[in-house]
């Protein structure tokens, strides 16, 4: 089954019927909500139930709010794929982080120790390290 079809036959065949966001996206906070006290509950049978009901009343959101499953899904996909290119920019007297080329943070440098702290950091945060020497 397609998606687009799967999406408009939840819509026609939906238990409530309401065209305000803010009520489908309540409806959808809830059965998530739901997932959750099931299985924090070990009720994992419970908690897949609800989650599928999640699932039907975030189509129906999506219907309220007039976006396109499938649309939305590539784009999340296509966000997914860019992924978050972090660096670590190591200077002899500065540390800067860029995160998709836009400079997030730094902090001033005193010496190898620091530079070393540094580099472990970005271990830490899969971050590239592009070290400037002296």
């Amino acid at each position: 089954m397609l998606l687009t079809d799967a999406v408009d036959l939840i819509w026609q065949n939906r238990r409530y019927i309401t065209l305000d966001p803010k009520q489908a996206l309540s409806h959808l906070n809830e059965e998530v909500a739901e997932s959750l006290k099931a299985l924090l509950r070990n009720d994992e049978d419970r908690a897949r139930k609800e989650l599928g009901d999640a699932l039907a009343c975030l189509f129906i959101a999506l219907k309220v709010l007039e976006m396109d499953a499938e649309e939305v899904i590539r784009q999340q996909v296509e966000n997914m794929r860019k992924g978050r290119e972090k660096v670590m920019v190591i200077t002899p007297s500065r540390v800067e982080i860029y995160v998709n080329g836009e400079l997030k943070g730094g902090w001033s440098v005193w010496g190898p120790e620091d530079r070393n702290q540094a580099k472990q950091i970005a271990a830490e945060f899969g971050c590239s390290v592009v070290e400037e020497k002296l």
